[in-house]
């Protein structure tokens, strides 16, 4: 009999404890009956959600932040959301019913299943592209549908608040084959569910808890543009159309110019705010600490030294050049000088003046040189300019390529300028290369080339030392000169204060366009050299490097 109750207590003690632990589970995963809920289909829109949350945070508030994720996210973004204190519900995708739609669209309309959280009592919406920059718990008194009406007396969907009902959500399934969508996806639906909206009246979060009450709750409700503040209305007016002091949220909305995309940084400053918090975003897992990714800080790396190392290589190759020119010249310099004034008594007999004809005086050596340069083809230069034009297009294209989005805004502009000179001097340098060997294999004229050989073979030992310096330097005075317009061009509206869109890319266009000509006369110039070196150096064998040949 004692046996029997000791296995009794036993088992009670176990189901206690079972109970206790199932119910600690349940609380850690539903801790308030009111929650903030975003939507992830894969990890490029991570970045945005992680700042999503910490902004959320930063206001205070102590609801629960929910994340819907679908099978494109992967299990090193569910632990990560989870490490920042992200509520991570899987789901299935709602296939769009439109036939005609954008690609990006396909999923959209899993959005719809907010509308079925009933475990919750109201949730406030949000795209991960949005951010909250104060308290917005005034959301949760708002009525059972809450959003806010942009251009065209539209709702937006990047910002609800929901009261979650099946009925609701049912009804909604029941109708997405038949409804039609102006955008093919879930807002253009809504519009259509909720064709009544623009009558509804404007939610006021300051009336009395008491007067709500007393009150019967809206069906619908608008939200003030302080709830979702456009980042496309302040491009056009580079102001926001309400107090700044006063906004809640801000959605950034301009299609590909999302907030974590580098580049995006440099061209709207209310992207400073976004980037104000994700430096603020906690190191939850190894390496994330300021939103950074584990994954991507060896490629920054690689994509950092890589170009580093040939600037350093090509430094060090014309250094040595012009050290070895610089050194010959002084040493040789006297005896060169002697020699040619050697050589001029023996020509003309005399160092005294006579007066001839200016047609009995020209210099032999005047019109080799002449002749060699009538060897350059006419339309060289034309197509200097247009492979310079060329390989700047494909270096820009291919930096822009391997630089990761989401790097921060002066890293991914580092990485852009080294890869994209980098790229283009070993293309352009490889077509000033090919028009050296190109000028090497034109013949000059026999009479002249053997008319004074002597005096040739003096200017030809000069020449070489000369343009050995010429190279190294007018190389780096092109390139200097280049990097210089090219850092200045996109520098300019900083420099002037400018903040708004259009006038910041008007002086980058302006910048761009001084770059361009300047680019112009250099390729033209370094690539008639090119093929003048090469008519000169025909016989002689000169020493290789990618700093040489580029001049």
């Amino acid at each position: 009999m004692k046996i029997r109750k000791f296995w009794f207590l036993l088992l009670v003690v176990l189901l206690v404890s079972t109970g206790i632990t199932t119910a600690a589970s349940l609380g850690s995963s539903k801790s308030t009956d009111e929650a903030y809920v975003t939507l992830l289909y894969g990890d490029e829109f991570l970045l945005g959600v992680r700042v999503l949350g910490k902004s959320i945070r930063n206001t205070g508030s102590k609801k629960d932040m929910v994340v819907l994720v679908s099978d494109g996210v992967s299990d090193y973004a569910k632990k990560l959301l989870k490490a920042d204190g992200w509520l991570v519900e899987k789901i299935s995708l709602l296939a769009n019913p439109n036939q005609v739609r954008p690609k990006r669209f396909w999923g959209v309309y899993t959005k719809l299943k907010i509308f079925n959280m009933t475990n919750y009592k109201k949730v406030v919406y949000l795209d991960a592209d949005t951010i909250v920059v104060k308290n917005v718990e005034d959301l949760f008194k708002c009525g059972k549908f809450c959003a806010n009406l942009k251009h065209s007396e539209r709702l937006n969907s990047g910002v609800m608040v929901v009261e979650p009902s099946e009925k609701v959500f049912n009804d909604m399934m029941s109708k997405v084959t038949t409804l039609p969508s102006y955008t093919g996806g879930d807002q253009g639906f809504l519009n259509s569910y909720y064709s009544d909206f623009p009558n509804a009246h404007v939610f006021e979060p300051n009336i009395p808890l008491e007067v709500v009450k007393s009150k019967p709750v809206p069906e619908m409700q608008r939200l003030s543009t302080l709830y979702n503040a456009d980042v496309g209305l302040y491009m056009l007016a580079n102001k926001w159309m309400v107090d700044e002091n006063e906004l809640c949220i801000i959605h950034y909305t301009l299609g590909p110019l999302k907030p974590w995309d580098w580049w995006t940084s440099w061209l709207l400053k209310p992207v400073d705010v976004w980037q104000n918090v994700r430096e603020q975003l906690a190191d939850t897992l190894p390496g994330t600490g300021g939103g950074s990714n584990p994954n991507d800080e060896l490629v920054v790396k690689f994509l950092f030294f890589i170009p580093l190392f040939t600037v350093l290589f090509c430094c060090y190759r014309s250094s040595i050049q012009i050290r070895e020119y610089f050194g010959s010249f002084c040493r040789s310099s006297f005896c060169d000088h002697i020699r040619h004034l050697s050589h001029v008594v023996r020509s003309n007999g005399a160092l005294a003046y006579n007066g001839v004809s200016s047609s009995s005086s020209i210099n032999p050596n005047h019109q080799f040189s002449t002749a060699i340069q009538s060897k350059v083809p006419l339309y060289l230069g034309g197509i200097s300019v247009l492979v310079s034009f060329i390989a700047a297009a494909v270096s820009i294209g291919f930096a822009l390529a391997i630089v990761p989005r989401q790097v921060m805004p002066w890293t991914g502009l580092l990485l852009m300028y080294e890869w994209t000179f980098t790229i283009f001097f070993v293309l352009f340098g490889a077509f000033l290369h090919f028009t050296y060997r190109w000028g090497k294999t034109v013949a000059v004229p026999v009479g002249l080339s053997s008319s004074d050989p002597e005096s040739l073979d003096y200017d030809s030992g000069k020449g070489h030392q000369r343009q050995v310096s010429s190279c190294a330097l007018a190389t780096w005075y092109y390139g200097l000169g280049m990097a210089f317009l090219a850092v200045a061009a996109p520098s300019l509206p900083f420099l002037f204060g400018i903040t708004a869109l259009f006038p910041r890319l008007g002086l980058m266009v302006a910048g761009g366009l001084v770059l361009a000509s300047f680019k112009t006369y250099a390729a033209e110039h370094l690539a008639i050299r090119s093929f003048l070196r090469g008519l000169e150096d025909r016989d002689r064998t000169r020493p290789r490097s990618m700093c040489f040949v580029c001049c």
